[in-house]
């Protein structure tokens, strides 16, 4: 692959030579770009001995694990599903700030005990350089059992992540960011999955009835559900008829009132009550 920023070609090196160094690779792939760019570059650095590992639980959304697998295929990656029981935690399901390491640290146990039988001998995980400026308990999980953060370590953000996906024929390389449905619950109210399916089957009806493709319905107390929409496309609920719809499934799916955010869609909107953490990675 040939790639034209002999910048990000020498930060695509570096990977590839970071990854090779790992030995044998789990990659923790969620099917996202940031996943797939590392498994695809795990699977070109280690050859076969790269194994993906997607956790399934009920806070993954609809058509993600489908899409992992596929991807997989794709790459010609090993893949392995997880079934993770974060939702079996107490500190986990309170919902705290704190919510990702409890699920992170789940999930890396996980990955700890199935590595021998696979022969892993380093699990990596898809963080790149952007998302050290947000809230990620998760990372101080990674952290604790030695996860290694390879598109950090090789100095790859956001964009050059989605530029190596698109060079690489990936067809995740517009995805919108995904993150679980749990995130989309207001801190402080308990995670259930009752919730997290009224969330997911939420968004799967806007996703349809609008066409758009990045958008959340944020779960905030007394059931209240927060739209958030690119800003763009506000001026479309002024449509009586259409936001009638909107209002009458959400009310069908267990949502008491329906509200529209102006100030639009914000992703990771519901860390703007948080204070910024930054955490060092190994290799820094």
């Amino acid at each position: 692959m040939n790639v034209a920023d002999p910048n990000l070609a020498s930060k695509r090196e570096k990977l590839l030579s970071i990854l090779a160094g790992y030995g044998r690779v789990g990659v923790a792939f969620s099917g996202g770009v940031d996943s797939t760019v590392l498994a695809k570059a795990a699977r070109i650095a280690c050859g076969p001995s790269a194994v993906a590992l997607t956790a399934v639980s009920p806070s993954l959304a609809s058509g993600e694990r489908e899409e992992a697998e596929e991807l997989a295929r794709l790459i010609g990656i090993t893949h392995q599903i997880i079934l993770t029981a974060e939702f079996e935690n107490a500190d986990y399901l309170k919902n705290a700030p704190d919510r990702c390491y409890f699920c992170k640290t789940e999930l890396y146990r996980q990955l700890e005990r199935l590595a021998p039988k696979l022969g892993i001998e380093t699990i990596v995980n898809g963080a790149n350089l952007d998302d050290r400026g947000d809230y990620r308990p998760g990372m101080q999980a990674a952290l604790e059992h030695r996860v290694r953060s390879p598109l950090i370590e090789a100095g790859l953000t956001k964009e050059d992540v989605r530029t190596l996906a698109r060079e690489w024929g990936l067809p995740v390389w517009d995805k919108p960011a995904s993150p679980c449905l749990s995130s989309r619950i207001a801190y402080g109210l308990e995670v259930t999955s009752e919730r997290v399916r009224r969330v997911d089957a939420a968004e799967a009806y806007l996703r349809e009835s609008l066409g758009i493709r990045e958008l959340r319905v944020r779960h905030e107390a007394n059931d209240l559900a927060r739209i958030e929409i690119p800003a763009s496309q506000l001026a479309r609920l002024s449509d009586a008829e259409l936001r009638a719809a909107i209002c009458a499934k959400l009310h069908e799916l267990g949502f008491k009132y329906v509200t529209l955010d102006l100030d639009g869609f914000r992703s990771g909107s519901m860390n703007a009550v948080l204070p910024l953490v930054e955490i060092t990675l190994p290799g820094e």
